[in-house]
């Protein structure tokens, strides 16, 4: 008999907790994958509600261990595809998508090496919290992907709260870097909440932040290549001037000529709009 939307709802919010999942199926956190997981359903659901409301919506997550955000992506309406890499987690996710017929999607893999585009009705939205030893990985991926707009509606992502400050930095800052140009030429990013290391099992020795990216138009049409090859060039020596950093990249020197761009400046001084300028000159 397939369920009604009431009683996957039902089924969903009686679900028994976490913590009695994670020991059933012998689900111990793996330094080795980068796993902290979140318990905290309240919190779950908070970050569920960041891309704005799922039901109906197409999302792709990464690394949903024992299913605890897989649970409120569920509870939202969302259609989820879930790649996990940890074979312990794919019975308990099973689980979980046998409460919502149709609705859950589980692939066993690496997330660097699956593509979700056709799996589901895009845009999707990519919601995750992120295994912390390939989290910056996928998202400089998801950031300079071709063509643009891109294939997912927003990003909603957890990130130790080091490198979401990263993501988020003015110019100036002492966060600012590479990064930050990436995630700031042609998208928008904010932090939406903070979260402390106590949250998680176990808890990591620094806090985390919640994420959250739309695509924009770019500050200016430059290819994303060019994008790359100069913060690259610029934050690969970010201590040295622009004259020193940039003679690395074939036509940088003669790209600050042009732009009127003091050459006498570090990497960590100019706006992504200066990026962008530089770029265009290359």
């Amino acid at each position: 008999m397939r369920r009604t939307p009431h009683r996957v709802t039902d089924a969903l919010l009686s679900l028994p907790p976490l913590r009695e999942v994670i020991a059933r199926h012998g689900l111990a956190a793996k330094k080795s994958l980068g796993q902290n997981f979140l318990l905290d359903g309240n919190l779950l659901d908070r970050i569920a509600r960041v891309p704005g409301p799922l039901a109906g919506a197409s999302v792709y997550e990464v690394g949903p261990g024992p299913g605890g955000l897989t649970r409120a992506l569920l509870r939202a309406g969302a259609n989820v595809v879930a790649v996990e890499r940890d074979d312990r987690a794919l019975p308990a996710l099973a689980e979980l998508g046998a409460l919502a017929p149709g609705r859950l999607q589980v692939v066993g893999g690496d997330a660097l090496d699956y593509d979700p585009r056709g799996t589901l009705p895009g845009p999707l939205h990519i919601v995750a919290n992120l295994p912390y030893n390939i989290g910056t990985a996928l998202l400089v991926r998801w950031l300079t992907i071709e063509p643009w707009p891109p294939w997912w509606a927003s990003l909603t992502l957890m990130f130790q709260k080091e490198v979401a400050q990263r993501i988020v930095a003015a110019a100036g800052s002492d966060a600012y870097g590479r990064l930050s140009v990436l995630a700031q030429f042609r998208s928008r990013p904010r932090i939406a909440f903070d979260l402390p290391a106590k949250a998680f099992t176990p808890p990591p020795k620094v806090a985390s932040a919640v994420v959250h990216i739309v695509p924009m138009d770019p500050v200016l049409d430059v290819p994303m290549a060019r994008i790359e090859a100069v913060t690259a060039a610029a934050f690969g020596q970010r201590r040295k001037m622009l004259r020193a950093s940039l003679k690395t990249l074939n036509g940088g020197i003669e790209a600050l000529q042009r732009t009127g761009i003091d050459p006498e400046r570090r990497a960590e001084t100019l706006t992504v709009a200066e990026f962008a300028a530089l770029a265009a000159e290359l």
